[in-house]
């Protein structure tokens, strides 16, 4: 079993630009990928490939192969599965909430394809039992997506849903379920910079430490 996990630091998250600067935004990032690396080294995955562009600056500090490549994430993810011939988990950098369980859980279970959707239709997670037997198709309702192919490609599939495994950190909201949820270096920083406030509603929000 291999595990693949694409990554981008450079420029990343505009979306939490609202609560983080570049700088931070990119420190964050780096720390959600040792988050997903130790919950996958905790399972007792130790083959973990980066898929990256040069200009990404990998931590050296990590037990990992770092590959790189200039295609989108499609073309460079469909590269990759096309140079490996044993079971992959691709799973996303952004998923810090990914605890060792998880991935035991999921690498556990025998369908060809293992599928855990994000918000909005989103895939966060894929268990490729038959990399030769596959592709990926990231964006526009990707769940649907791999689902299609699968279909096509007559492997069997199994979706493994998770509240956990389908937050990925993309807005300000989310950074109240690291807060909550999380465990590893990027609830420290969140926590560090952040407090929660519920502001007499039903959904807590976080606010800058004073």
């Amino acid at each position: 079993m291999r595990a693949v996990i694409p990554y981008k630091r450079q420029n990343a998250k505009s979306r939490l630009s609202p609560s983080l600067t570049l700088e931070e935004r990119e420190h964050f990032v780096e720390l959600m990928l040792r988050d997903v690396v130790e919950s996958l080294q905790n399972a007792g995955i130790s083959n973990i490939d980066i898929l990256t562009t040069p200009d990404n600056g990998v931590p050296g500090d990590l037990d990992v192969n770092i590959l790189f490549s200039e295609h989108d994430l499609n073309g460079a993810i469909n590269v990759y599965l096309d140079s490996v011939s044993e079971p992959v988990l691709i799973i996303m950098a952004d998923l810090p909430l990914v605890t060792p369980l998880h991935i035991k859980e999921i690498v556990a279970i025998e369908e060809d394809l293992v599928i855990v959707p994000g918000k909005g239709g989103g895939t966060n997670v894929l268990l490729i039992r038959n990399p030769d037997k596959f592709y990926v198709k990231y964006y526009d309702s990707s769940f649907l997506n791999h689902c299609r192919i699968a279909d096509k490609m007559e492997q069997s599939v199994y979706v493994y849903d998770s509240f956990l495994l389908s937050t990925d950190i993309d807005e300000p909201q989310d950074l109240v379920e690291i807060m909550l949820h999380g465990h590893g270096s990027s609830k420290l920083y969140i926590d560090r910079k952040f407090g929660m406030d519920g502001n007499g509603k039903a959904r807590a929000r976080v606010s800058l430490c004073q």
